[in-house]
């Protein structure tokens, strides 16, 4: 009776930090479109702008900056349940797989992207939790990467289409390169001993 009160206190106590850690990055992104709003979008500036150098920390700025609240809203509601689904296997590896995604997606598209451009939005990190929950059930196979990929494709499988230059104003050098940066953070979790890879 004790031990299962105390796994529950536990679960309980990992289900409010996934919580907290989840608004408090989402907030976070509000709270900057709100003043980037009332700035009249003085903010976008610090996105990505392609072999700029003076634009590479915009590589971790960008994915917390949005081009107008329709924008910040496509992106919260998958940046919210993919990210969740990540953060299942725990806070560490979510915080790893994060900046992962936001890396490949930034540096791919600060190299690839096209000149004159300007790229801003969580969008890139949200492709880098697709890409990684997929993968992750091909590498790993066990029951729960496996149904997560599954669950993963089915309630998102169409973004896949949004790594392909078929839109104008649309990044897909953020999304393609987010992916990657996914993938890649799958195959190096999927190598780690079953007690350190969870």
């Amino acid at each position: 009776m004790d031990q299962t009160r105390t796994e529950l206190k536990a679960l309980k106590t990992t289900v409010k930090t996934q919580g907290y850690t989840l608004a408090g990055l989402v907030g976070l992104m509000w709270g900057l479109e709100i003043l980037d709003t009332v700035l009249g979008g003085s903010l976008d500036r610090f996105g990505i702008r392609p072999r700029v150098l003076a634009s590479l920390p915009g590589v971790l700025a960008a994915p917390f900056l949005h081009g107008g609240f329709g924008h910040l809203i496509s992106n919260t509601v998958p940046f919210v349940i993919l990210g969740w689904f990540v953060m299942l296997r725990g806070l560490d590896e979510f915080w790893v797989v994060s900046l992962m995604a936001a890396l490949g997606s930034g540096l791919g598209t600060w190299l690839f992207g096209g000149a004159n451009t300007l790229h801003i939005g969580a969008s890139g990190v949200v492709f880098g939790y697709l890409g990684f929950l997929v993968a992750r059930g091909y590498f790993e196979r066990s029951l729960l990467s496996m149904g997560l990929a599954i669950v993963t494709g089915m309630m998102f499988g169409g973004m896949i289409w949004g790594v392909l230059p078929t839109k104008v104003g649309i990044s897909w050098e953020g999304h393609l390169f987010g992916v990657i940066g996914g993938i890649i953070g799958a195959w190096l979790f999927s190598k780690l001993p079953p007690e350190e890879s969870r």
